[in-house]
């Protein structure tokens, strides 16, 4: 077996940068689309009064949302990449999880493209009043919710795998491993929190820094450290 050279020591530090990257825009796309629409972490009465008062910022933050999860899958494709190495399996176990994820959030969205529909009733929706029109509208954007939370289930379970490869790697820090473990708990407490105590939020209210913290430090420790490389040209 050769030892790579300074070209696949290069390369694979590009592809952790380019990684974080994707991690990066994810996270800023995700924060944009809750701007112009609340979807994301808005409640419906949030989603409702944005579709109301600017269809078409909705609308934009409606595409930007379903770019977030092509982002997200571009991140986690190339940290299997780079994880790939420590156990292909795990690795690929957690590229699954995500991408199962992702389809599950891009559908849960579907249902929002039907309340905005539900608003042009002066020429498509005769047959119902307003107040109708308002409830199948709010009716929409809770099936939005239930299946967007649902996405969590995966987006939770895919930080375990994630988070074992990294705290393994040895070229990424093990605290950074630790954390997205804990984040996956934290994301899973936010699953069942929603769909089993809907009136109690601030139960996942501590899980949101441990969220924080984990993947914006290991988006940054791949923009700016990338890969540690070992004596020998490994990583």
């Amino acid at each position: 077996m050769t030892t790579p050279g300074p070209l696949a020591n290069m390369s694979r530090n590009k592809v952790a940068r380019i990684t974080g990257g994707f991690y990066l825009a994810y996270m800023l796309a995700s924060v944009l689309a809750d701007r112009l629409g609340h979807i994301g972490l808005g409640d419906p009465d949030e989603v409702y009064e944005a579709i109301a008062a600017n269809e078409s910022s909705f609308r934009l933050g409606l595409v930007v949302a379903l770019t977030t999860g092509f982002l997200f899958l571009m991140a986690a494709w190339g940290l299997y990449l780079l994880l790939r190495p420590v156990d292909r399996d795990l690795a690929l176990l957690f590229l699954l999880l995500n991408a199962v994820g992702v389809a599950v959030q891009g559908a849960s969205m579907l249902p929002l493209v039907s309340a905005l529909l539900q608003g042009e009733w002066a020429t498509h929706m005769q047959a119902y009043s307003a107040p109708q029109l308002e409830g199948l509208a709010y009716l929409s954007i809770n099936v939005y919710k239930t299946g967007f939370v649902t996405a969590q289930l995966f987006f939770g379970t895919w930080l375990f795998p994630l988070g074992y490869l990294v705290y393994k790697s040895g070229f990424l820090p093990r605290f950074l491993g630790a954390l997205l473990m804990l984040d996956g708990i934290a994301v899973l407490v936010w699953f069942l929190q929603a769909l089993l105590l809907p009136d109690y939020p601030a139960i996942r209210y501590p899980g949101l820094a441990v969220s924080f913290a984990a993947e914006v430090g290991l988006t940054m420790w791949l923009l700016v450290k990338g890969v540690k490389i070992r004596a020998g040209g490994r990583p």
